[in-house]
């Protein structure tokens, strides 16, 4: 399963998810994962899967995507809204959006040509609640085709870039949903438990996998998300490189052993990897995780993405592939160990 990773994320990062409104990424996952075991779509939008038996590990990846909701249509027709999860207000003017309303509705958040704006304005970024989408109807003809506390999302694209980058607009955290996803048919010849927790709500608090990863008798769990990868003007100590393999953190809510054996496996079998050294919270699900129940042993493996939280995020194919065959590797290893 899984063989052509470009087809595989083309699909993911097509299908709608923003936070609180997962439907069509949970159907999408839950028939992707029902040849695996019992799959099960909660409450909260978290899509679960268990299969296996003896030592239980669980592998999480947020399914949902940052986006905005609509707050008000205007008297001549424009469409505000407030952002959902972390959203850049530098890039939002003149952006194409898609309005998930009764009807799909394309549209575009309105700017000033540079020739009206004052001096003032050509130096600062624009508050949210000053902007809105323009979508060509009158306030009478849009009222009948969306609502307000419709969900809206940056206008899907997907584009191969050279060698094995590719950009679109929500592979945070689809390619970490790829990355497990490429593991299935491996991990199910092993002589362990798995559950796959696609989690919900990660962008507005990491809510789906407070409660995801509650109740299921979990040995040790791996999360997976997105990392910051270098760019000109960042900072190196702060980020990973794209391209140069899964990116394995070590910090103080993450169990030191299991990272420490992450690191030997990839050694071991010639895995890319780097380490990325946090000094405290993460700020990803294994935050949550590591003290759901009485205590999880967690550990957080991260793809380098460049330009996290735009329309345009980019990563390395070979990045993805190095993660999935990390979790492997490891779960092989270590399902050895215990039965020796």
């Amino acid at each position: 399963m899984m063989d052509n990773i470009i087809e595989l994320l083309e699909e993911l990062t097509s299908a709608y998810g923003v936070s609180g409104t997962e439907g069509e990424i949970c159907s999408l996952l839950a028939n992707k994962l029902s040849e695996y075991g019992d799959v099960r779509i909660d409450s909260m939008n978290n899509v679960i899967c268990t299969f296996g038996e003896g030592y239980h590990f669980l592998l999480d990846a947020h399914l949902d995507e940052i986006g905005f909701v609509v707050t008000d249509i205007t008297d001549d027709g424009f469409v505000k809204f407030s952002n959902i999860g972390g959203i850049d207000t530098r890039i939002l003017p003149a952006f194409e959006v898609t309005i998930l309303g009764k009807e799909i509705i394309g549209g575009i958040i309105s700017t000033k040509p540079p020739h009206l704006q004052s001096a003032d304005e050509e130096k600062k970024a624009p508050k949210i609640f000053d902007l809105s989408i323009d979508t060509g109807f009158t306030k009478v003809e849009i009222i009948d085709k969306i609502s307000l506390g419709d969900r809206v999302v940056f206008r899907r694209n997907f584009t191969k870039l050279l060698n094995s980058q590719i950009s679109a607009s929500c592979l945070d955290d689809r390619c970490g949903v790829a990355s497990i996803l490429m593991s299935l048919d491996r991990l199910k010849k092993l002589p362990c438990k798995v559950t796959v927790l696609f989690s919900s709500q990660e962008e507005v608090g990491t809510r789906g996998a407070k409660t995801g990863a509650y109740a299921n008798d979990v040995d040790e769990a791996i999360s997976v998300d997105v990392s910051f990868a270098y760019i000109n003007g960042c900072d190196k100590n702060e980020c990973g490189e794209i391209g140069k393999g899964a990116m394995i953190g070590f910090s103080p809510i993450l169990n030191k052993e299991i990272s420490k054996k992450l690191v030997d496996t990839a050694k071991k079998h010639d895995i890319l990897y780097q380490q990325e050294i946090m000094s405290g919270r993460t700020g990803t699900n294994a935050d949550v995780i590591s003290i759901s129940e009485s205590g999880i042993k967690t550990a957080l493996i991260s793809i380098p993405e460049k330009y996290m939280h735009q329309c345009v995020e980019v990563v390395d194919t070979n990045d993805i592939k190095a993660v999935s065959d990390l979790i492997c590797a490891y779960i092989s290893e270590r399902v050895g160990e215990l039965n020796a």
